[in-house]
Parts: C-alpha cells; structure tokens; sequence
C-alpha cells in the first residue's frame, strides 16, 4: 500500500493550492481517506475526511468553507482543494487511510493504518 501526497508550494495569502494524494494497494472507494496537516512544533491536526462507499466528508473547523475535500475512485486518488489560504494554514499535509474506521475516530491520526509522506504547503503573509 502506498500514499503518495503532491500538490504543495510556496503561494501569498488568499491563494489556492490544490493537493492531491495517490493511492496504490488499495480499492479506495473501500477506504476513508483522510488530511491531516503538522506545523512546525504543533502536534499532527485532522484538517478534512472523506467517508468509504461514497460516505460524508468531515472537516474541521478552522478550514470550513475554505477546503474541499473530494475523490475520484477511478484515479486512485483524493483531493484537497485548498482556497483563502492564510499563513496559518502552513504546514507540512499528509494523507491517511484506513478501511475499518469508525466515524467517531475519523479525527484520530492513530486510528488511521497508511500514511503518505507528506506535501509542504507555505503561505506567505
């Protein structure tokens, strides 16, 4: 199983970036996916989730409105639409999947079983 995160940059506030995350090993459309974003001495946050079997997207609070999280079981591969970025939204954004989590756990980096090596999103005030 692999995940492979793409997409990241250096762009100005207000910008959008578009991040992608490709799967292989896995029938996606069996798999929540899920972003989580780490800055620099923060601990890991869940940032947006989307349901397996064409289940309900999640996010958090800080980024509604502004991100949109999608798939293309076809592809292979989840999407993070990032809009309005702020500074604050720098980090270093991994994507996660797993196939048996529960809803209740969707926010929970420990729950999830694949992790992709992580895509560096800066955004420069």
């Amino acid at each position: 199983v692999q995940l492979q995160a793409s997409g990241g940059g250096l762009v100005q506030a207000g910008d959008s970036l578009r991040l992608s995350c490709l799967t292989s090993g896995i029938t996606l459309r069996s798999y929540t996916v899920a972003w989580f974003r780490q800055a620099p001495g923060k601990e890991r946050e869940f940032v947006a989730a989307t349901g397996r079997y064409g289940g309900s997207t999640f996010s958090a609070d800080p980024v509604k409105g502004r991100f949109t999280i999608s798939r293309d079981n076809a592809k292979n591969t989840v999407y993070l639409q990032m809009n309005s970025l702020k500074p604050e939204d720098t980090a270093v954004y991994y994507c996660a999947a797993d196939r048996g989590i529960i809803q209740s756990s969707i926010r929970t980096p420990l729950h999830y079983d694949y992790w992709g090596q992580g895509t560096l999103v800066t955004v420069s005030s």
